[in-house]
């Protein structure tokens, strides 16, 4: 079958093995009224505890990410995959406390720098030029179905077993996408490096770090992910406080308004990629950013409403700040040679997943800076957002006017 008409195909195993490998994702942050209850822990230990997933991720994807120029990327994939399996086994039965959950699952973070880039990578690689920028868009879209998945499952779930047994379940979800990837996908061949000597990765880096275009557009990803993954991490405790203060229907189930809110992720990015096409990239990004840095103020303006208004405008956050996704990575891909690919996206992934790191951490400073127990200290945490956001579009502005692109399918 030629690579035209079975990319179809590929896609949907790529993304397939992607939701599965994402079935811990939202464990911690499922999790984390729980565990800090049971550890003691303040909400800047917290913000630590949901970042060093994404410390982990900044600390491999350099290498893991800029080695697929060098070698097949399926095979990063499969190795990283199964390290993921490892780092959830090892989180159900070794972290007893804060400080050895820190350690899994910062291994669990740097197990994902090996899984989503190279899993992008190992599929662009594989499929018709045409079909690369949207191919990306479904695929980055995939995350917000992994992680509205783990969300969903977790909620179903946390309240019939012991939490250790539900990381068990994350690692057999980890082993299934090893499976699959290694039965579906085969090897392909080591891509031809950009530089003059094979392995003289010192070239591709300096080579990237001079491109301006790759530049601005890890900038903005900076400032998407301290905005996503800030919001991902303390959503389910913030909804959980909103319960305990003001009893409502409507947060009952705390994850599963958290599940809602990242499934808006999928139309919301691929819509963004769509609107990138027709509008012009550049002027996409700096018009969708600005009304998602709005709208995470008037969130943090919003304490004290009724959760029948609330949870609605936690919804529209939601999608809006996913409208940049997909259009910042395809940006970034459709714009770079073949060979230099997955040094940018090291780069790229090094410095955008730095901003869910600082996400996270950044809002339970401000939680414990106003007081977690007040509306002051809430609203504190979603102006961290807003700021995160406010960076990203001021990095995207430094980009100048992007070449038109080509919108065929």
């Amino acid at each position: 079958m030629s690579a035209a008409r079975s990319w179809p195909m590929l896609l949907a195993v790529f993304c397939s093995a992607e939701a599965a490998s994402m079935a811990g994702f939202a464990l911690v942050p499922s999790l984390l009224p729980r565990l800090t209850q049971q550890w003691s822990l303040s909400a800047t230990q917290g913000g630590w505890l949901s970042g060093i997933f994404f410390l982990g991720y900044i600390v491999a994807v350099p290498v893991l990410v800029s080695l697929t120029d060098h070698l097949d990327a399926r095979r990063v994939y499969l190795a990283c995959a199964a390290l993921s399996g490892l780092a959830m086994a090892g989180f159900a039965s070794f972290a007893d406390s804060f400080a050895a959950a820190l350690c899994w699952w910062w291994l669990a973070g740097l197990a994902l720098a090996g899984t989503y880039m190279p899993g992008l990578k190992a599929l662009t690689d594989r499929l018709p030029v045409a079909a690369q920028s949207r191919s990306t868009a479904f695929y980055t879209a995939t995350f917000g179905v992994g992680a509205g998945l783990s969300y969903l499952w977790i909620e179903c779930v946390k309240d019939l077993v012991q939490w250790p047994l539900l990381f068990a379940i994350a690692a057999a979800c980890a082993a299934l996408a090893v499976l699959l990837v290694w039965c579906a996908v085969p090897p392909g061949k080591a891509p031809e490096p950009a530089s003059a000597r094979v392995g003289d990765w010192r070239s591709d880096w300096q080579s990237v770090l001079r491109d301006r275009r790759i530049l601005a557009f890890c900038g903005g990803y900076f400032g998407h992910n301290w905005e996503l993954f800030g919001f991902r991490a303390w959503l389910v405790a913030y909804l959980t406080w909103t319960q305990t203060t003001a009893p409502d229907l409507w947060t009952t189930m705390p994850g599963l308004i958290a599940a809602l809110a990242t499934f808006l992720a999928v139309p919301a990015s691929i819509l963004g990629n769509e609107g990138a096409h027709r509008w012009g990239r550049s002027r996409w990004l700096q018009g969708v950013m600005p009304f998602s840095c709005l709208l995470g103020l008037a969130v943090a303006l919003s304490g004290g409403q009724s959760s029948r208004l609330l949870v609605p405008l936690l919804l529209v956050y939601a999608a809006s700040m996913n409208l940049d996704s997909a259009a910042l990575t395809a940006g970034l891909l459709i714009g770079t040679s073949t060979g230099m690919r997955g040094t940018a996206l090291a780069l790229y992934s090094s410095i955008g997943f730095a901003g869910a790191f600082v996400g996270p951490v950044a809002f339970g400073m401000a939680l414990d800076a106003f007081g977690r127990g007040s509306h002051a200290g809430w609203a504190a945490g979603f102006v961290t957002l807003a700021c995160g956001v406010a960076f990203g579009r001021w990095a995207i502005g430094r980009i100048g006017t992007l070449p038109s692109e080509s919108s065929s399918p």
